[in-house]
């Protein structure tokens, strides 16, 4: 190619080059139908082993997904579990709470209460009048 190279001169080159590749390419050797059947079977092993490992990865992601919804399962079972004993501890401590505030009060009462008539512990002499 030169600097005063016309439009045409360039034209009839592409085309002598595009007679040449096509040339070759007729020239080149045809595959036999064996070598076709290998290759495509060749193909379909890839494209099936890579469909394989497409599921494995989808398997093993759901597989995590599943794992990982247990394990928060589990987490709020445990919660849950450890709020009731909470509330179960903190309902026994307030019954025993009751429980004693009930006895102090009985006890309490009773030490204000007035000994029955029949009882005459505060006097014992007057015991033996009766």
């Amino acid at each position: 190619m030169t600097y005063n190279d016309t439009f045409s001169d360039r034209a009839g080159r592409s085309a002598d080059a595009k007679k040449a590749l096509l040339e070759k390419l007729k020239a080149a050797p045809k595959l036999s139908e064996a070598e076709l059947a290998e290759r495509k079977a060749a193909r379909l092993a890839r494209e099936q082993a890579v469909e394989d490992e497409r599921a494995a990865k989808l398997a093993a992601i759901e597989a995590e997904k599943a794992a990982i919804e247990q394990a928060k399962l589990d987490a709020e079972a445990a919660r849950v579990e450890a709020k009731r004993v909470a509330e179960e501890q903190a309902a026994a401590k307030a019954a025993d709470k009751a429980e004693a505030a009930r006895a102090a009060k009985e006890k309490l009462a009773a030490s204000f209460m007035l000994p029955s008539k029949g009882s005459e512990s505060r006097y014992p002499a007057r015991k033996g009048k009766k």
